[in-house]
């Protein structure tokens, strides 16, 4: 399952992660009246409930603590609850217009199968991914599909920052020196991020740590996968590459 769960990766990055640039999450961006990152913050976060912004930080890692807290506050007249709602709501109506190529047999068995995962996965040092996984579900299987790939996105970025961490780095740097399905590389990310200049370059000792800690996340984000038989693990990348196809071919 190893191997499942690493050629997954950059599939599920993709399917899990482009409903938040959709044109649904510009109109709902547009309904809140926020600027910057506040109304991605508040519906991606919103999960976690009304905390303060260092727990909010601690979970998106890769953000500066003071960009967390400024868009967090920003944002408190939409309630978190509400938030996490209407984001979810985002998720699914994009996936029922980019999915509609998708045929629905083919929709409803690879929600099947990314439901198991999801559901199997250990989410200690994964807030996120428990928050979105405790979220609702929407019948159809095409809206199923992008949510489920939206907990597993939020799995791999929880245990990428406890790899990142672990081997060294810190979320400056990794996002600096690249190499993920998650976090873009370079400076112009880390400006993007809202990380203060001036940037290191890095060096080939940083480059190692990052290749470790890409490897580190495969590692953790393998055991979800384990709950899938060898052939269910050979069918959920067949699916996968049908509706990553369908999405952005």
């Amino acid at each position: 399952m190893a191997i499942a769960a690493a050629a997954a990766k950059n599939m599920i990055g993709g399917l899990g992660g482009a409903f938040m640039i959709s044109r649904e999450a510009k109109a709902y961006t547009k309904e809140t009246g926020f600027a910057g990152w506040a109304p991605y913050m508040r519906g991606r976060c919103g999960v976690l409930g009304e905390v303060d912004a260092d727990i909010v930080a601690s979970a998106v890692g890769f953000f500066p603590v003071e960009v967390v807290r400024e868009v967090w506050e920003a944002g408190r007249s939409l309630p978190a609850e509400e938030a996490a709602r209407r984001y979810a709501t985002v998720c699914q109506d994009f996936a029922r217009r980019k999915l509609a190529g998708l045929a629905e047999t083919d929709a409803d068995r690879l929600a099947e199968l990314l439901e198991a995962v999801a559901g199997n996965a250990d989410v200690i040092g994964a807030p996120l991914a428990a928050g979105w996984r405790a979220m609702p579900l929407p019948d159809d299987g095409r809206a199923r599909v992008i949510q489920l790939a939206h907990v597993l996105r939020e799995l791999r970025g929880g245990l990428h920052l406890v790899a990142v961490l672990s081997c060294g780095l810190t979320p400056l740097e990794a996002i600096l020196t690249g190499g993920s399905p998650l976090i873009p590389a370079g400076e112009g990310n880390a400006r993007y991020f809202g990380w203060p200049e001036p940037y290191s370059p890095p060096d080939d000792t940083l480059r190692k740590r990052r290749t470790d800690a890409e490897d580190l996340t495969d590692t953790l984000v393998t055991p979800a996968f384990r709950v899938l038989s060898e052939a269910e693990g050979e069918e959920v990348l067949s699916l996968l590459g049908k509706a990553f196809n369908v999405v952005f071919g």
